[in-house]
């Protein structure tokens, strides 16, 4: 027996017994980095008792309109029936003139329309022309609204000049003020998330509202009645200018939007779950062709102060691919000289997720970088006999999910928003034609189904051929900061998969793989392993 009482054999065995744990954990991490995730949600529980307290006491400032609504619950009904609280039912009633839809939205509807002063002007005989604006604190109607199983988002604007007593502010056009009230929040990981400073004048009203500037907008996050809400309006945090509209020239727009927020609407539903993140099938077939870079993985120096990428094996959503047809490339636009790849229209894909621009972007390093990715037609082949013809300007792009449009008259950029029991999520389009989409009715509002063309890809940035031949595609989820930009990368990976019926290959340099937060896990369930260190197990 050899010192120490173990045998030769048994020093043998133990040693092929690390090796093969060594190579069962390498394994591991290699399929862990091949996997493909879904993201987790928590879904929030939400008190309506509350609610009709808040809308209670809004209503009695107007006694006449007050006593024609019936507050005490109909118990001979289901929970869940709409008759269960009348008065909800009169509210969304009166409300649903002018936001459609409303009764769709299962959190309540918090909104800068005073029902109360607008039933009682009825009763008081008020003209039929008087504008709306008058019972929404000088705010225009409503330019968007959309109301779904997830909750609701709206966009307000206020002219300049608007609102008495607002000072006077440099920039020239109406202030758009957005709104989102959701029962469910992405757990994407967010060191940065959660902060902010509080209101004075507001911390009655709002006692844990905080406002902070994040992603090109001053944003109000407050929870009421156990749903998040979050008021934003895209500005600078710099000088004003006639054009540019200044987070400082924003902030008394925005108070006076949520000192004027009621009760609108809405109506109690079943309550969603917790939505926790699985590992997603992918086509069993390989492809011949099909390969990608890693994600994150974007080309070397490229990143905000030559920082790197952000990987990310989330597949955020189950879309279809936004091109209509395959080969599509996902390429760098901005910095394809780089690449020592075959060019911007061949294989492999590699992320630009990232890249150095001067949008903020909190997902990427130094908090700066390209918002989404670049997605490129193959080039039109020769014609030939027996080919389809081929018009490199008449390339489709679709929807990728049945989804709502946002998008004004003047907007470069079209957005469809996904509002359902398991999904608060948009996919944002950059680069088409914005005459082609107001002639197309690609407008706010209009209900769009996966699959249907919404336009061409194009090189519109400012004017007509302001970049090149590309559609930019980004995403965004709701968390409790507002809406945030994550990396559509894999997701888009995960479509095209689907798209070619057949499973890509990935290739390059294996990278670390940031975790992403599971709803109510251990840490251990959450942590990954970083496959740059090895994956023995042994310390380094």
């Amino acid at each position: 027996m050899a010192p120490g009482g173990e045998t030769v054999v048994g020093k043998g065995f133990r040693f092929v017994s690390q090796v093969l744990a060594s190579l069962s954990l390498f394994t591991a991490s290699a399929l862990a980095a091949d996997e493909f995730r879904s993201p987790s949600l928590t879904a929030l529980r939400v008190d309506w008792r509350a609610a009709l307290d808040q809308f209670r006491t809004e209503i009695n400032s107007r006694p006449r309109v007050a006593e024609d609504f019936a507050f005490a619950p109909r118990r001979s009904v289901p929970r869940y029936d709409p008759r269960a609280t009348p008065a909800l039912v009169q509210l969304n009633a009166v409300s649903s003139r002018f936001f459609t839809g409303i009764t769709r939205s299962p959190v309540p509807v918090l909104l800068p329309f005073d029902a109360a002063a607008y039933l009682d002007g009825q009763r008081s005989g008020a003209p039929a022309t008087l504008a709306l604006s008058r019972y929404q604190a000088d705010f225009n109607p409503v330019d968007m609204f959309d109301a779904g199983p997830a909750g609701y988002s709206a966009t307000f604007s206020l002219e300049p000049g608007a609102g008495d007593g607002m000072p006077a502010r440099v920039f020239a056009r109406p202030v758009e003020v957005q709104i989102t009230g959701s029962a469910l929040v992405y757990d994407i990981a967010d060191p940065s998330g959660g902060k902010g400073e509080p209101v004075k004048p507001l911390a009655t009203l709002y006692p844990d509202l905080r406002r902070f500037i994040r992603e090109g907008y001053v944003r109000y996050a407050f929870t009421r009645f156990g749903v998040a809400y979050v008021v934003s309006i895209q500005c600078l945090d710099s000088v004003a200018k006639p054009r540019r509209l200044a987070c400082k020239e924003a902030y008394p727009v925005a108070e006076r939007f949520l000192k004027a927020l009621r009760v609108a609407g809405g109506q109690r539903t079943r309550p969603l779950t917790d939505i926790a993140s699985n590992v997603l099938d992918r086509p069993a077939e390989r492809s011949p062709d099909f390969t990608y870079r890693p994600s994150g993985d974007i080309i070397p120096n490229t990143g905000y102060r030559k920082q790197g990428g952000h990987p990310d094996m989330m597949v955020y959503a189950q879309i279809r691919f936004p091109l209509e047809k395959a080969p599509a490339f996902v390429r760098s636009q901005s910095y394809g000289k780089r690449d020592r790849s075959d060019g911007p229209t061949a294989y492999p894909w590699r992320d630009n997720f990232c890249e150095s621009r001067s949008f903020e972007v909190w997902q990427c390093a130094g908090g700066y970088g390209h918002q989404g990715e670049d997605i490129r037609a193959a080039d039109c082949p020769p014609p030939g006999e027996g080919r389809e013809p081929c018009d490199p300007k008449q390339r489709a792009v679709v929807a990728v999910r049945d989804a709502i449009v946002i998008r004004g008259a003047k907007d470069q950029a079209a957005t469809l928003q996904v509002n359902s029991r398991t999904e608060h999520i948009r996919f944002r389009y950059m680069h088409m034609n914005p005459h082609a989409m107001n002639a197309n009715g690609v407008l706010n509002g209009r209900i769009v189904t996966e699959g249907e063309k919404i336009g061409v890809i194009s090189n519109y940035l400012d004017h007509p051929a302001g970049t090149s031949m590309h559609l930019h595609f980004d995403a965004q989820v709701f968390t409790r900061d507002g809406w945030i930009w994550v990396s559509p990368y894999v997701t888009l990976v995960s479509a095209y998969e689907r798209l070619i019926r057949a499973r890509g290959r990935e290739i390059g340099p294996e990278i670390a793989v940031t975790a992403q937060p599971v709803a109510h896990a251990l840490p251990d369930d959450v942590l990954k392993p970083d496959l740059r260190e090895g994956s023995s197990g042994e310390d380094n």
